[in-house]
């Protein structure tokens, strides 16, 4: 954690681009990733000599027909730091990235570099300051999310666990949008939130709205990884 802080702290306004087309990544959860673009394969060389930092970066509908230029990317993205790497013989690379903080992408810079540059802000989580809305809104998360998972799952317990922690209601919240299978655009909404209550009402509305509608629970086991 001390380098995550570290790689926020020396944050210096400009950062590495890698759009994806079905992933949004948010802070506090890790993100396996394998590497086999040219081009991202360079990323990952500058990224591991300076500060292991890139952001991901979710790519607009209408994607595919310039994928291999600059297509249009969502505004807000994740910035993540590399925790762990492999390199392999042919210059592929897997990697383990972790989200550090949301990252407002203000411009694209010209580079010399295969791969997208920007420059961009840090966007802070926000709390509210009062703390008795904190643990009603906690509370309501969990109500509508507990009932999704089946009562002697792994994943139920997960989820307990998850709500019965000192976890702030903005890191559940994030850590929930990545491992719910909510649809892409619902959690870019969620990554371009920075007010955690706002996130958690948001949370609750559509997973009683997916709850009232379902005819079975989610399928898969849930995980912060």
């Amino acid at each position: 954690m001390t380098d995550d802080l570290a790689a926020l702290a020396n944050f210096d306004g400009q950062v590495r681009l890698f759009p994806l087309p079905n992933l949004v990544l948010f802070p506090h959860v890790v993100q396996g990733l394998h590497v086999f673009e040219p081009r991202y394969r360079q990323l990952m060389a500058d990224a591991l000599r300076t500060d292991g930092t890139f952001a991901l970066a979710l790519l607009q509908p209408d994607w595919e027909d310039d994928y291999d230029g600059r297509p249009p990317i969502e505004p807000v993205a994740c910035l993540g730091r590399i925790g762990w790497h492999e390199k392999l013989d042919d210059g592929r690379y897997n990697l383990r990235l972790r989200g550090l903080s949301r990252v407002r992408l203000v411009e694209e810079l010209p580079t010399d570099r295969q791969y997208r540059v920007a420059r961009a802000e840090l966007i802070p989580d926000v709390a509210p300051a009062d703390l008795g809305r904190l643990k009603r809104l906690r509370k309501a998360l969990a109500e509508a999310v507990t009932p999704h998972f089946a009562d002697d799952g792994p994943a139920r317990r997960q989820v307990e666990d998850l709500f019965g922690g000192d976890l702030p209601l903005g890191h559940v919240c994030d850590i929930l949008a990545y491992g719910l299978p909510l649809p892409l655009e619902f959690k870019q909404g969620l990554l371009t939130e920075p007010h955690a209550d706002l996130r958690a009402e948001r949370m609750t509305d559509a997973l009683k709205v997916s709850a009232a509608r379902a005819t079975r629970r989610f399928p898969p086991d849930f995980s912060v990884n």
